[in-house]
């Protein structure tokens, strides 16, 4: 389905240069808080995790899409923010699950996070 994505929808890359010490996994969590004054809530765009044996699984975005969702605002320029998660616990959570029940299974367990944000406007 068309869901608008701008700039073909090409999920970013991020390099980590550093992990802490006794991280087991990594989360990964993209929002966009704008989206809050045009459809009443923070819409997130990207859910992922990776465990200490190299997988990794990916939640369900609120296009309904499992994966990356990327930009694509309704109402001109969003900001976009991107949070990741150094855990000390490999997570279980199946393909498709949702924000809410990532950080259900993160409480506790982060030993460092990052945030990086940037803004899109079409």
């Amino acid at each position: 389905r068309e869901c608008g994505y701008k700039n073909g929808n090409e999920k970013p890359e991020l390099v980590l240069t550093e992990i802490p010490k006794g991280t087991m996994s990594l989360a990964l969590i993209m929002d966009d808080p704008d989206a809050m004054a045009a459809v009443g809530k923070v819409w997130v765009h990207w859910l992922e995790y990776g465990n200490t044996d190299d997988s990794v699984t990916e939640g369900k975005n609120d296009f309904g899409e499992i994966g990356y969702g990327g930009p694509a605002p309704p109402d001109g320029r969003h900001t976009y923010v991107f949070k990741l998660y150094e855990l000390d616990t490999d997570l279980d959570l199946k393909e498709g699950f949702s924000k809410q029940e990532l950080e259900d299974a993160m409480k506790g367990h982060i030993i460092a996070e990052a945030k990086l944000t940037g803004t899109y406007a079409p």
